[in-house]
Order: C-alpha cells, then structure tokens, then sequence
C-alpha cells in the first residue's frame, strides 16, 4: 500500500477531487524543473531586456527538445531529462560531412549511444520538407 498526505485550504470538495488536482500539478512542476535545467533559473542580468532575451532562447531550447523527443527519440532517450540527454546524445565528439551531394554523420564507434544518435538523425533526414 502506498500514502500520500498533502495539505491545501481549498474548502469544500472530496478528497478525490484534491487528489486529481494534486497529481495534475505535478507533471507541470517536473517540466519547470526541466526548464529550470535548462538555464530557467539563471537569469543573467538585472536588465530587463536581457533577462527577456535569455528566457526566450530558454523557451526555444525546451521547444527544441521538446520536438526531439517527439520526432526523433524513443525509449529511455525520449523520457530523459534535460542533463541525460545533454551527457549522452548532444555532447558527442561527432563531425558532420558534406560531400558527394549528401550529409553524413560521423560518430565514434566506442560512443555509448551511438546507435540511437545516427537512428535519431536519419528519423530526422526523413521528414518531409516543409512546403
């Protein structure tokens, strides 16, 4: 058996109801803890302008990742955290070449997730052009 306590003031309603409440927040604090991993919390000036600026390329990189995940990833890189899939698939001492009219990916064979990366980047090759 498993217990939850949780304490609110919300008067008047079934402790079900609480609880569905509860849980729902839930999904939304682990997103701001992605986010937050992502650079939400180090705001880099006490100027206004650039402190809108940095959370926008904040917004963009957890849109990017977002799409990641979503197009490109699956199984355990698809729920990763924010650090996960910093270590495992975009720090990878890869090169990418140009030549005879193609694109190649070149990573090391020893890299742990090499497999998943070149599968990534052909899911993402295969998508249609935008019109």
């Amino acid at each position: 058996m498993r217990y939850q306590t949780f304490a609110t003031n919300t008067r008047g309603r079934q402790a079900a109801w609480l609880d569905c409440r509860h849980r729902s927040h839930a999904r939304v604090e682990s997103k701001i803890r992605d986010s937050k991993a992502e650079g939400l919390g180090l705001l880099p000036s006490r100027t206004m302008k650039v402190n809108s600026a940095w959370l926008l390329a904040v917004a963009l990189a957890t849109d990017l990742r977002a799409w990641l995940r979503l197009l490109a990833l699956d199984d355990d890189l698809a729920k990763a955290t924010p650090k996960t899939l910093r270590y495992r698939f975009l720090h990878v001492p890869a090169l990418l070449v140009r030549g005879q009219r193609r694109r190649r990916l070149k990573i090391p064979h020893t890299w742990p997730c090499a497999k998943e990366i070149v599968q990534a980047f052909t899911r993402i090759l295969a998508l249609p052009h935008p019109a």
